[in-house]
């Protein structure tokens, strides 16, 4: 439902998007991650058609966003980081406004504005006005804003940005509601964020995108080797001449040993089976297993190889 290829652009002498390329289809929460300054913002911004690209071509719901931008915004819902809310107006009037805005017919207002109502939660405030609400309760009104006319597709910019720790445990839970029928696309650079919410994760650092899949193949990728934490109640020579004889173990350091058990930390070849192998070690040899455990990849390390260290 989105295309993008080759996307670029410039302010200046500045690159702020670098030949941008990805798909994005229903039914997925897309997360799109980067240091601040990376290019998430101007992407959505031209997605939303309100910036031009210097190159590259762009598809939202089947509608080119230079050529067919009304068609675009449409099919959109959109929500800056700041929250387009008027906030000398009521709940209720500013629902009801934004229903005439996007031209829905009068006789799906009503039922459009209790149906976001209910969606977003907010129940508890519709009879209060904007600039009364809480911060979180204001996000929730410019998400309401944003799924007023069913669009098929939401572009969610830094939908948790100044919120306390509950309010974005409640706006994650709403979007990943909404993902399970709508394409959301949604930028942060807050790591929890995309594990917790996202069905597929892209990274773009320095306007390129320099990373696109789950967050299990994300993991998978960046591991070149696998490390297994491993404690034996065995003799320590005889546990280190064996670990010499085994092919799969690149390297492993002994960590400690206490009252018999000794402890190690053993690098192996990605995709061996290491902790599986060496379980089979340990029994083919009468020893006692204590402690098996293989150490995971996860996606701060993902992030801080394919970002902070690029640039050092």
């Amino acid at each position: 439902m989105i295309e993008v290829r080759e996307l670029t652009k410039s302010y200046g002498p500045t690159i702020a998007v670098n030949q941008v390329t990805f798909d994005a289809h229903a039914g997925e929460v897309l997360g799109f991650l980067g240091p601040n300054g990376a290019g998430k913002t101007t992407t959505m911004r031209i997605l939303t058609c309100y910036l031009s690209a210097d190159r590259g071509s762009a598809t939202v719901a089947g509608y080119d966003v230079f050529e067919e931008s009304v068609e675009v915004r449409k099919h959109i819902g959109y929500l800056p980081e700041s929250a387009p809310l008027y906030t000398d107006m009521g709940v209720i009037e500013y629902l009801n406004f934004m229903t005439q805005v996007r031209h829905l017919p009068k006789s799906q207002r009503k039922e459009r504005t209790r149906a976001v109502i209910d969606i977003c939660g907010l129940e508890d405030v519709i009879q209060k006005d904007i600039g009364e609400l809480s911060k979180g309760y204001r996000q929730r009104v410019g998400l309401a804003q944003s799924l007023i006319h069913d669009p098929p597709i939401l572009i969610l910019d830094e939908p948790t940005s100044g919120l306390d720790p509950s309010q974005i445990i409640e706006i994650r839970n709403l979007i990943k509601d909404i993902g399970k029928e709508k394409l959301v696309l949604f930028s942060t650079h807050i790591l929890p964020e995309v594990s917790a919410t996202c069905s597929r994760i892209l990274i773009i650092n320095d306007g390129k995108i320099v990373a696109n899949g789950t967050p299990d193949e994300l993991s998978s990728q960046a591991k070149g080797e696998d490390t297994v934490h491993i404690a034996i109640r065995a003799p320590q020579d005889a546990i280190e001449a064996k670990l010499d004889t085994l092919a799969f173990v690149s390297q492993w350091n002994h960590v400690k040993t206490d009252d018999g058990v000794v402890g190690y930390k053993i690098t192996a070849e990605q995709g061996s089976d290491a902790a599986e192998a060496l379980f089979h070690v340990v029994v083919e040899n009468g020893w006692s297993l204590t402690e098996l455990r293989q150490e995971s990849v996860d996606l701060e390390d993902v992030f801080l190889n394919l970002t902070v260290r690029e640039q050092e």
